[in-house]
């Protein structure tokens, strides 16, 4: 299938693509287009007007910033796979990327349009949830912060204005007590998720304090599961597995019940890692 008929337009900075937002009401913005494409192809997206942000500056850096490591949204999978800073101070983005997509996809797709996207079965929404993360959104009354937890609203939608775009997301630094966890399970490799777990936590020696565990493909949205959260903390995993409070719905891939047994198996999985001395 072919796409609608849109005309394109090239914005050579912020505020001209933001200015076409506000022009064009059903405008889309293109940056790596893994997603994008797909959905236009399938006529799901008929936008009159995609607006290529591909050439403003300054959005593909990863830096330290005040604490945290923040990623522009345009660093492609690849370049966040590769960079040295992530390794070492994101280690959960670091595990994340292998699963997401191909080479292909990871040398194109842009961790802004993943978490912008807001697909539930996505791994970036749920490391960002994960991490406690915030995004940098900027539109015409200039920048503003919005946190994880307040970002994603539903499925597909998340809490950017209709003339705002994604430009940095911002994620605390990793420290030595830092522990992070992640697995998915899906039908091949590179497949969108069944149901899949990001966690972090910090380590105190005798356990772990401030965990979060962030469910994709088990909700509308990246999903904390707080019960099991606070019974994981005190090294019960089986007391968590059994408080996991997820309300999956069935799919195409799996039914709710099933998808809420897998989401046990992974819990068992990540707390392991938690678990692990840091390397």
């Amino acid at each position: 299938m072919k796409p609608a008929p849109f005309a394109y337009k090239k914005a050579r900075s912020l505020d001209e693509a933001i200015a076409l937002l506000g022009e064009h009401k059903d405008a889309r913005l293109l940056a790596g287009g893994q997603s994008l494409i797909a959905t236009l192809n399938m006529r799901l997206s008929a936008p009159t007007l995609l607006i290529d942000i591909n050439g403003i500056g300054g959005l593909d850096r990863i830096e330290e910033k005040n604490g945290a490591i923040e990623i522009g949204a345009l660093v492609r999978h690849a370049q966040a796979e590769r960079s040295d800073m992530i390794a070492k101070r994101v280690p959960l983005i670091a595990r994340a990327m292998p699963h997401i997509g191909h080479a292909a996809i990871r040398n194109r797709g842009t961790l802004g349009g993943s978490i912008a996207f807001a697909d539930p079965a996505a791994e970036l929404p749920a490391c960002l949830m994960a991490l406690d993360g915030e995004v940098e959104a900027s539109g015409p009354r200039g920048k503003r912060t919005i946190k994880s937890q307040d970002f994603f609203t539903g499925l597909f939608e998340t809490a950017l204005g209709p003339q705002e775009m994604l430009t940095a997301i911002r994620i605390p630094l990793a420290t030595a007590d830092t522990r992070v966890g992640f697995a998915e399970l899906a039908r091949r490799h590179g497949d969108y998720a069944i149901v899949g777990l990001a966690a972090s936590a910090r380590s105190d020696g005798k356990g772990l304090k401030d965990l979060r565990l962030s469910f994709f493909g088990a909700g509308d949205t990246p999903s904390r599961a707080r019960k099991a959260e606070i019974v994981l903390e005190s090294g019960d995993v089986d007391g968590a597995v059994a408080q996991l409070d997820l309300d999956p719905h069935d799919d195409v891939q799996a039914t709710a019940a099933v998808k809420k047994h897998l989401a046990g198996v992974l819990l068992r999985r990540v707390a392991k890692q938690l678990m692990e001395p840091r390397a």
